[in-house]
């Protein structure tokens, strides 16, 4: 859950980088979120419900996504490969599920915490 209240207290922050654990999580928990306030909702007897909450997490969804694909150094535009039909969503899908760059990056430092050196210094 500390993923999933850490992704909305970002809410529109698309600069930087999100672990997998943290993108995973947070669409794991909204999931589980829409079926309950779906269920809910169709016992209220309005679709509401979900919708009003399917609107209050898109942005924040939208941005951890562009932070997921920034931790594996690709900028946020390629998320529309998803709209490319089975082939694209494959294709994302393959880039939020590989593990991001170790170490630093053009988005910056990894979110893991642990800060490699590619090229380590010499000990003189």
């Amino acid at each position: 859950m500390t993923y999933y209240f850490d992704v909305l207290k970002r809410y529109g922050v698309f600069k930087g980088r999100a672990r997998r654990a943290e993108f995973w999580l947070f669409n794991l928990f909204d999931q589980i979120a829409v079926l309950a306030l779906s269920g809910a909702g169709y016992l209220a007897g309005t679709e509401y419900i979900a919708l009003a909450y399917g609107i209050l997490t898109f942005l924040p969804s939208l941005a951890v996504t562009v932070r997921r694909l920034h931790d594996t150094d690709r900028r946020g535009w390629w998320l529309f490969i998803g709209l490319i039909p089975v082939v694209g969503f494959i294709v994302l899908l393959v880039f939020l599920v590989r593990d991001g760059n170790a170490g630093s990056n053009r988005f910056g430092l990894s979110p893991k915490g642990r800060l490699l050196q590619v090229h380590p210094q010499p000990v003189a």
